[in-house]
This record gives C-alpha cells, structure tokens and sequence, in this order.
C-alpha cells in the first residue's frame, strides 16, 4: 500500500493516529470514510526532541520548547478533511491548533469551554476571528461531512471533557478520549455509568481507548480526596504555599481556591496561562461564585501565612513561575526559609533532572517542599482510568474490536490485555502511522504513513 492509494471508499472505516499512540502527548488521530477524514484532537508536548526519547540518548538532537505530530499526510488532503473535533481543552489535545490550523482550513467543533480555551490561544496571535470554531453541547450529534459525530460527557481534570462517538454506515466507533470514572469531580456532573452501558446496544464495532495508567492495579484516586489531602499540607504550613500544578486543572484550582478561603489565606496565580485558564473558567460559568482570586502583585505586601499560590512550572520549565521561585527572580513575591512549595503533580518522563534540579534549588534557600510521592495523603489525583475501570468500561460498551491509543508500548499492550480479560474478541496495537482498517475487513497495516514530529517553537 502507497501513501497515494490511501483513500477510504463507501465501504471503509480506517483509523489513522499521526499522534499519541506509541507515546503520550501530541495527540492527532484521523478517521476515514468514503473520501473524506474526521481530525480527532490537535496536541503538542513541550520540550522534546524531533525523534523518540532512545534516539535522542544517541543523536544528540535539540529538544524544542513545542513540538506537534507531523501533519503532512493530512495537509496534502486537505480538500478531503471534513473537520476537526477537539475533545477537551489539555494542551496536548488542542495545543497545536494554533500553529497548524492554516493548513488545514476546516471547521472545528468542541464545547463551550474549550472554545473559549482555543479562542484566547487564537487571539495573542492574532488571527481568531479568521477559524470557524462550531460550539456543540453535550449529547449532541452533529453531521461533520460523512460522519455523524456525538458527545457523550465523561469526566476527567478540567471542565468539559467528552467522548465521542462516530457513526457510519458500515460502523461505530467509541473514542474515549482522556478519561476516569469520578464520581466527585469538583468541575462538572459526576460520572455516568449509563451513558456507556446504552453502546452496548448500538453494536459499537471499535473503541479506541485512553492507556495512560493500564499498568497501574485498582482505580484511580477521586480529585475530591485530593482536596483533603491539599487542605491537610496547607493547614501545617507556616509560612507561604506555593503549590505547582498543570495549568489546566480548574478542578484543582477550583479547590485550592476553596482552602485559601477555609485557611485564612488570600489566593494568587503566578504565571498567565494559569490566568488564561481561570479567566476561561470565569466567562463560561466554571468557576464558582465567591471565589476571589487576588492579584500576584499583592502577594508581596501580605503576611506569609497569608499566601496562597498557584504556579506554572512544575515539571522543571526553565521559565516559569516555579523555576524564577526557586533563583529569587520572580517579579511580585519572594520565598522565604520555611515557606512550603507543594507539587501538586505527577513527574512527566523525560522530566525527572530538571524536577529534581528545582526541588534542590528549594532546599538550598530552606525552603520546604512537599511532592505527591511524600505525601501521606493524596495531592494529586490522575486524570486517567486504572485498570478497574478500564474493565467496567470495556464490560459495559462491549466493543468488537479494543484500540489502545494514548500511552507508550507497555500501556498499549497492558490495556489490549485488559480487553482480552473482559473477553473482547479482538485487540489491534499498533503506533502512530499504522493504518486500522475496520471495515469491510479488519486488518492492521504497520507504517502506513510516515509518522514524524515537526518543531513549532524553539528557544
């Protein structure tokens, strides 16, 4: 098969992940039918070189501040590009949109948040008005070119996260996107069981399905048991608390925020994306009622027991919030001997040195640190489902065929592993530019496509 003879008649549904199989970030995956593709995501990841982290042991290539899954399959066919669905706003589901929309030049459609999400990223450069970005609600189902496309709500670490189901005439497809079961989520309605166990009546042909933790046993922790264990750090500190967090998180800086006002602290951020994400938050009814959020300016003329701040950079970013902390550059406020620095967060893989090089930097000031593996509580709480609950899903939308996507080879195969123990009949694992072919016949064609990584930022 030749890159030139890839187009999907009436009687085919492929699957086609440029991004995000094989590793974790960059997410690009496309869907195909009669002569035309569905876009499914648009991420980036930070920091990464132009190759797979062994390669960069030995090739010594630069790693680049942003860098996105190579788009040039689809680019080529733009014409044949019907849309593109973004399932939630994480950058490494959306990121990449800015950079690469004016190759594409399709609709997009996502919800009211993440609209709101995209549409700040779009403004600072400049071109928002120009991209046709379609709002849809949650349980809609929207015709996007061959595909009838719906949203199915799930839930995860910031508002508005979905499922999506595509439907064709000659199969459905179940794509969970980054998902949990949550059943105290803080953002947005607990988790559904229902919703999943009605596909198990629409003879859903495929589910591609989230990987990230299929090696982790049990279930994932609830953001709600977070917050205890946050609130407990806190209460103990003395001086100033600082926690590092992903930017993205409204449901952890929704619950921060509560702790601020339950421990007699005013709460800040430091660093804009964090501000961007709030403010998104605050236009699009997130982001709770009496909740102030003072300005990091302030922070230096208050008491340190009066402080309570969220900043970027926990995982080592040279120019963040975190990073001008710990070398005393930071423009609003200063740490202090006995101040406590909270990582709220997991460690990224490829992020271990600069992680511990900050935290070192901390020690060096005496200046306290608490990480999610000292903690005796939970302080941070995984977005992505364990192995229980990859059973019950697959138990309950019962899938022909398992598609393990975002995750690295080990999380492919466990979670494939996983779908035979709940007796789906078929798992295909495969990387990003191998081409699942699901009807009329099941077949997976190893590298398909040249699947790369293009740079789209270097410092």
């Amino acid at each position: 098969m030749t890159i030139q003879t890839l187009n999907p008649t009436e009687k085919d549904l492929w699957f086609l992940p440029l991004g995000g199989t094989g590793e974790i970030g960059m997410n690009m995956n496309l869907y195909g039918h009669a002569g035309q593709w569905l876009m499914m995501d648009c991420g980036i990841t930070f920091q990464a070189p132009l190759c797979t982290e062994d390669e960069a042991k030995t090739s010594h290539l630069h790693k680049h501040d942003v860098v996105a899954a190579d788009p040039s399959f689809i680019s080529q066919r733009k014409e044949q590009l019907a849309g593109i669905v973004i399932t939630h706003a994480h950058e490494d589901h959306i990121g990449a949109l800015p950079y690469l929309w004016r190759r594409f030049k399709c609709p997009v459609y996502t919800t009211k948040y993440t609209a709101e999400i995209l549409r700040r990223k779009l403004g600072r450069d400049g071109f928002g008005d120009n991209i046709p970005i379609i709002e849809v609600e949650t349980g809609e189902r929207v015709d996007i070119g061959v595909f009838n496309v719906e949203w199915q709500l799930i839930t995860h670490s910031l508002p508005e996260p979905h499922a999506i189901v595509i439907r064709t005439p000659v199969g459905y497809v179940f794509h969970t996107a980054d998902w949990k079961i949550d059943l105290a989520p803080v953002t947005d309605k607990p988790f559904n069981p229902n919703t999943f166990k009605q596909l198990a009546k629409q003879n859903i042909l495929a589910m591609v399905c989230d990987s990230t933790n299929a090696t982790r046993e049990g279930h994932s922790v609830s953001e709600q048991q977070c917050y205890k264990g946050l609130k407990h750090a806190v209460e103990n500190a003395k001086g100033r608390v600082v926690v590092g967090c992903f930017s993205s998180n409204i449901a952890r800086l929704i619950s921060l925020a509560k702790i601020a006002q339950e421990t007699g602290r005013y709460f800040a951020l430091f660093g804009r994306s964090l501000q961007n994400t709030v403010g998104a938050a605050k236009a699009t009814g997130h982001w709770p009622d009496g909740l102030p959020v003072l300005d990091a300016f302030n922070c230096g003329y208050l008491l340190p027991n009066e402080v309570l701040a969220v900043a970027t950079g926990s995982q080592g970013e040279p120019r963040a919030a975190l990073n001008q902390l710990a070398k005393d550059t930071y423009r609003s406020v200063a740490l202090e001997a006995g101040d406590l620095v909270i990582f709220s967060s997991i460690v990224i893989p490829g992020n271990e040195e600069s992680i511990e090089n900050l935290i070192k930097a901390y020690h060096a000031r005496n200046i306290q640190t608490l990480t999610a593996d000292q903690s005796e509580l939970p302080i941070h709480a995984s977005g992505h489902p364990c192995q229980e609950e990859l059973k019950q899903m697959y138990n309950w939308v019962q899938p022909q065929i398992a598609i393990p996507t975002h995750g690295e080879i080990e999380h492919l195969q466990a979670n494939a592993e996983i779908a035979s123990q709940c007796h789906i009949p078929l798992s295909l694992t495969g990387l990003n530019g191998d081409l699942f072919k699901l009807a009329p016949e099941i077949k997976l064609h190893k590298q398909a496509v040249r699947a790369g990584r293009i740079a789209l930022q270097q410092s």
